[in-house]
């Protein structure tokens, strides 16, 4: 039940910090935060449907963002949203939404903070018929502006997480014939992605920023966005289905006949990114309030020294952008 889900919660963070000090990798610690954070949010959906009535046959709830790429940390909130079926959808839609709503709340007594950015099913404009979330797509490709791309870009990484997955399956087929066949929703994208640059002097040094007498760096938002970002970019651009940054960057790297050893190095860095960011998370008092952030003087001179090493690299992932799509 829901009282008891609210108590398991809470055991994930504690059971990821138990495997991050066995050393166990980072990408296998998100897929499972990911994977438990899937099963407790597919109970909480079916709980929810048994209390209301909710036909799970005619709407399918999706996951977006790092629970959609599989890549969820300990510091998450909820970015999720509903397809559903219905031949008049404005008429059905209120009682979706109250559905939507009642989930969303029980996610968030369960630690998963709502979404600042509305980003949740609850909200009317991601609570939509598989026809609509298609042309809410089509917009974007045909019409976005840069910040618009910018602000929608986690949407490209839904996933269904529980109910009749069969909506959601021409919304894939769509998103990847459309954005194809776009050439300049591609542009800008990449003109949207690249706003986010790793944090590197001209001297090739980490550039920090000082608070309070910490030497910080943002590690999602200067490191881990910019492999998440050109990764989704690439798999846009050819037809690559997976919303994981590993396997987007994998199938890039296959259909472009790219050395294994360089996106072996992209895949490498951006997996360090996500062990320094749990490391963080799980070992730091007040981790809520700068989850991501990291004081570089804190790191030993290997840690530090990869580092750099992996900003250098998503700078460079970062140039191949630039001349695939800035040209």
């Amino acid at each position: 039940d829901l009282a008891t889900l609210r108590a398991v919660a809470q055991d994930i963070r504690r059971f990821a910090g138990n495997l991050l000090g066995q050393g166990l990798g980072a990408r296998q610690i998100t897929e499972l935060i990911s994977h438990l954070n899937d099963v407790l949010t597919a109970r909480v959906v079916e709980l929810i449907a048994e209390a209301r009535g909710a036909d799970l046959g005619r709407a399918c709830w999706i996951a977006l963002g790092s629970e959609g790429r599989g890549e969820q940390t300990i510091a998450t909130d909820q970015d999720n949203g509903l397809v559903f079926a219905d031949d008049d959808p404005d008429a059905a839609r209120p009682a979706w939404l109250a559905f939507a709503r009642a989930v969303n709340e029980a996610l968030a007594d369960c630690g998963f903070p709502l979404c600042k950015g509305g980003v949740m099913a609850m909200n009317p404009a991601w609570c939509l018929t598989t026809r609509q979330w298609c042309e809410r797509f089509d917009d974007w490709i045909e019409h976005g502006a840069p910040q618009d791309l910018l602000n929608a870009s986690i949407f490209f990484d839904f996933r269904p997480l529980i109910g009749a997955t069969e909506l959601v399956r021409p919304m894939r087929d769509f998103v990847s014939r459309r954005a194809r066949a776009v050439p300049r929703f591609l542009r800008q994208m990449a003109e949207a992605a690249l706003q986010h640059r790793p944090p590197l002097n001209w001297l090739g040094g980490i550039e920090t920023t000082n608070e309070g007498g910490r030497e910080v760096v943002d590690l999602k938002l200067q490191g881990v966005s910019v492999f998440v970002e050109a990764a989704r970019i690439y798999a846009l651009a050819h037809g690559i289905e997976h919303t994981s940054t590993r396997q987007r960057l994998e199938g890039f790297a296959a259909a472009t006949g790219i050395a294994a050893a360089e996106s072996e190095a992209w895949i490498e860095g951006f997996e360090f990114l996500q062990f320094l960011r749990l490391r963080a998370q799980l070992g730091a008092e007040g981790w809520q309030l700068r989850p991501n952030a990291v004081d570089v003087r804190t790191l030993n001179d290997i840690d530090r020294r990869i580092l750099k090493e992996t900003f250098r690299m998503a700078r460079r992932l970062q140039q191949r952008l630039e001349l695939d799509y800035l040209r």
